[in-house]
């Protein structure tokens, strides 16, 4: 047999293609697999989480944030100096990238200083906050709490308690969890643990102190030690899981596909009312004498030039 003539068998073993698969990639095959795949997906994208806190100054809303993620969010002294940060009345925003465990969370916090802070609340809801809450539960999740929790007595914690959620149905303000969006009845009865303890008596420290030989996150007083995260001194621990342990995917998913969806559902229907500057485009009802011909819709547009054109 000529040599230069013999070619190989198909069937002769040859190094494998680049683009063959490893042995290892294969494997079981079964629709649970797609779980694994968001998981992994999951982790490399990271999540977002939006929080306001709106209160009266001093009630320790930035030390809460603290708590709650256990991380220095928010610093009320300017860095490298120690004075207290300047008084401002405009909104404050804060980015941070938390990271624990391979899992990336993406936080950023909004303060509203001087909210109400020459008013008393001290007996019930001010008009100030009814007003407020009212406009907000329409456009993101409402979660009130009792801060400074520690000043009250239990038995004038219950009934401040009770007197908030009082005004809290008689004003009509739906705060989270809303019971429209119970799925199934195990839904329905862990919220309906949660809303029976909204607000929450919350306390917040980010010092950490030495008791029966552990740390523990607390507010040091000449009675003792307030344990954050110990239910028989506060809420601390309800509000935490609330917010991050149980519910933290489904307030994003009610901001997307509720909050989100109605607020942009307003701003197309009432941008006809808006100034016709460049780029504007009629989402406005069509005349009668349009909608009894039939034939395709007609968007109007306003070009740069200030030429109006239709397509």
């Amino acid at each position: 047999m000529d040599p230069l003539r013999w070619s190989p068998s198909p069937c002769t073993s040859r190094p494998p293609s680049p683009r063959t698969p490893p042995c290892e990639m294969l494997g079981h095959v079964g629709i649970e697999a797609v779980l694994e795949q968001l998981k992994i997906k999951a982790m490399k994208m990271g999540f977002e989480f939006n929080i306001m806190v709106v209160g009266q100054s001093g009630l320790g809303k930035s030390t809460m944030v603290n708590t709650l993620f256990k991380s220095k969010m928010w610093k009320s002294t300017l860095p490298g100096l120690g004075v207290p940060m300047p008084q401002t009345l405009q909104l404050q925003s804060v980015t941070h990238i938390i990271e624990e465990n391979g899992v990336k969370l993406k936080l950023t916090v909004t303060d509203t200083p001087g909210f109400g802070d020459q008013i008393n609340n001290d007996k019930c809801l001010r008009p100030l906050d009814i007003e407020f809450l009212q406009r907000l539960c329409r456009t993101v999740n409402v979660v009130p709490v009792i801060a400074r929790a520690d000043s009250l007595t239990i038995e004038e914690r219950e009934a401040f308690r009770r007197r908030i959620q009082h005004d809290l149905r008689a004003h009509c303000i739906e705060v989270y969890p809303q019971k429209c969006f119970d799925e199934d009845i195990n839904d329905r009865i862990l919220n309906s643990k949660i809303r029976d303890r909204i607000p929450f008596a919350v306390v917040g420290a980010d010092q950490e102190h030495l008791v029966n030989g552990r740390c523990v996150l607390g507010r040091k007083t000449k009675w003792g030690i307030i344990e954050v995260e110990n239910m028989a001194h506060c809420e601390f621990p309800l509000l935490r899981d609330l917010l991050i342990r149980s519910h933290l995917q489904d307030l994003k998913d009610i901001t997307h596909n509720v909050h989100y969806e109605n607020y942009r559902v307003f701003r197309l229907n009432q941008s006809h009312a808006l100034p016709r500057g460049p780029g504007w485009v009629n989402l406005a009802p069509a005349p009668a004498d349009l909608t009894a011909t039939p034939g395709p819709w007609k968007v109007r547009w306003q070009a740069h030039d200030s030429s109006d054109e239709e397509c």
